[in-house]
């Protein structure tokens, strides 16, 4: 079977970490990590691209040396530098990096001072108390490490959202291939646009006899099938996800939607609701005394209940039911509504593309305009921006702005909000900019009094405009500071600092529930690529899916408005 670009992407993942624990050289670390970013973002499959002879060193961050490994990965299936690798550091040492307060230098000493390599390894070690004695391994983090195990086996396992949906694209053109097959739509939290799936729920709406259920066990990527039977079939995929399909007729096809995207709680307050009116509802329509009175289309199924369609992210039982009753539902925001992107990396610091190249794409993105935004200097992260180089970048993006046509780049930079909530620049050079971004790249396990302390103080200072993805979490193996939201949703009004929702598909951060918070706080919200790469600005349309389901409407989006209503804005005018 063809190897894909999300296990690729996990290989070069797998040899930064591996590389990291190993104490390698954090530069090759690095271009293994940008290179699995590459990859995973990328639109195309690498197989299709290998087999058609093109040149791959075209690809952000993908030099000679990475080439030929996608070249090894693609003709073999194997990465014989990993398999290397593998026989000088354990490659069960990756499961303990996904333990909240486990970064690869501790799980290097976990390894090479007590022996652990692997989970159990570790809870080993703990009960005997050896972990405590590990310089670095403080109370607190031990603590939070025991925690993490108790619950882990608790959590089912799940993937983001944005690598499913390859997957889910894939299976959709594989089945709507079968005869009497009209439509196949990817329900459950998937059309919900929840951020991470536990598995994938298909609809396939067919009319007459149909083989859809033997095509979808053939599909390429099965590996297990649990059941299988004329209108449902169960089945398990390479990477380890669980796929349902169910097969529905054209009179059913609404109901069975409704029904399969859920939410659970959305659902039951659905069912209650027609109970109390003398019906039954369920996957196969709305039935009064047996006879069916709607399911062709989601419209109908709600409007037995006097209710208006409701949006699939808004499907989860907080409010949307009495929003729709009162005809108070949001205009929810659309990929369309942005007029522009206020998160940009160049190759100035860790991004791939030039000015001129991020401006370009960012055009053809459909954007109006771009900050770009490289990091200031932190040492031992990112090759930052000192204050020669940004004003060097400055003169160059307003010599750009005399040459490019239908975008316009403005000055911008992210800057790092030091332990104490200084900006990582001085206000004389930040005052210069049009878009100053404060981020958190650092001391992630502050206390909350001190971490609060640290993003309020940092929006106080009056060159601050944003706070990029102001968690700090990255879905799967970083979780959120500890920030009391309130203080801080409080300060971000107060100060009119804008809150952004980082589209990159492991931060969606802000998360639904915050952006929500941050809209009834009266906060507004930029919806940023956060693009490392010319690929990057597609993310945008994860970022909006994020902000619909937290209620988010155009016009608290700041990067919808026209480009001097946003100057102005940014100004305080």
């Amino acid at each position: 079977m063809p190897m894909h670009n999300e296990e690729i992407a996990r290989v070069f993942d797998e040899m930064a970490d591996l590389l990291e624990i190993a104490g390698d050289n954090p530069f090759k670390v690095r271009a293994y990590r940008n290179a699995a970013r590459t990859v995973r973002n990328l639109g195309r499959e690498l197989a299709e691209m290998v087999a058609a002879e093109e040149d791959l060193t075209r690809l952000p961050g993908i030099g000679r040396e990475l080439a030929a490994k996608i070249r090894e990965l693609v003709a073999t299936g194997r990465l014989r530098a990993l398999e290397k690798l593998h026989r000088q550091v354990p490659p069960t040492l990756e499961e303990l990096l996904r333990i909240p307060g486990l970064g690869p230098r501790r799980v290097a000493l976990l390894w090479r001072r007590l022996g652990v390599r692997d989970l159990r390894g570790l809870e080993r070690a703990l009960a005997a108390g050896r972990v405590a004695r590990l310089r670095g391994f403080g109370p607190r983090t031990v603590e939070q490490i025991r925690q993490s195990l108790r619950s882990r086996t608790a959590v089912e396992r799940r993937f983001l959202r944005f690598d499913a949906a390859r997957h889910a694209t894939a299976l959709q053109r594989w089945l709507e291939g079968a005869t009497g097959v009209k439509e196949v739509v990817v329900a459950g939290s998937f059309r919900r646009g929840r951020e991470t799936v536990g598995d994938l729920d298909l609809l396939a709406v067919v009319e007459g006899k149909s083989e859809v259920i033997a095509r979808f066990l053939a599909f390429d990527e099965v590996t297990r099938v649990v059941s299988r039977g004329i209108t449902r079939a169960t089945v398990f995929l390479r990477n380890g996800l669980q796929v349902d399909l169910r097969v529905v007729s054209p009179e059913q096809a609404g109901a069975a939607l409704v029904y399969f995207t859920g939410s659970r709680a959305h659902g039951i307050r659905l069912r209650r609701m027609a109970q109390a009116r003398g019906l039954k509802m369920n996957e196969y329509g709305v039935f009064r005394e047996g006879v069916n009175l709607a399911g062709a289309d989601e419209a109908s199924v709600y409007a037995t209940l006097d209710l208006p369609w409701i949006p699939p992210e808004l499907r989860e039982d907080r409010g949307e039911i009495e929003a729709a009753r009162t005809g108070r539902l949001p205009r929810l925001i659309e990929p369309a509504d942005l007029r522009g992107d206020l998160h940009c990396h160049t190759r100035a610091s860790d991004g791939h593309g030039s000015l001129r190249e991020m401006a370009e794409a960012a055009r053809a993105a459909g954007l109006e305009y771009l900050a770009i935004t490289d990091h200031s200097v932190r040492i031992g992260v990112v090759h930052g921006l000192d204050e020669e180089r940004l004003v060097a970048q400055m003169e160059v993006i307003d010599r750009l702005n005399g040459e490019l046509e239908g975008i316009v780049l403005l000055k911008g930079m992210e800057v790092e909000i030091l332990e104490d909530g200084r900006l990582g620049m001085p206000d004389e050079v930040l005052e210069r900019l049009e878009v100053v971004i404060g981020a958190v790249h650092s001391h992630f396990r502050l206390g909350r009094r001190q971490q609060t302390r640290r993003l309020l103080r940092a929006m106080e200072n009056p060159h601050l405009h944003l706070v990029a993805h102001p968690s700090a979490r990255l879905l799967e193996s970083r979780p959120p500071i500890d920030l009391d939201w309130r203080a801080f949703l409080r300060a971000a009004a107060e100060n009119r600092v804008v809150l952004e929702l980082d589209a990159q598909p492991r931060r969606l951060d802000l998360d639904d529930i915050h952006a929500r918070q941050a809209l009834d706080a009266g906060v507004e919200i930029a919806i940023d690529s956060d693009a490392h790469t010319v690929q990057d600005f597609a993310l945008l349309e994860e970022g909006v899916r994020q902000a619909r389901r937290g209620w988010v409407e155009p016009d608290r989006v700041v990067n919808t408005l026209p480009l001097e209503s946003l100057r102005r804005r940014l100004r305080g005018s």
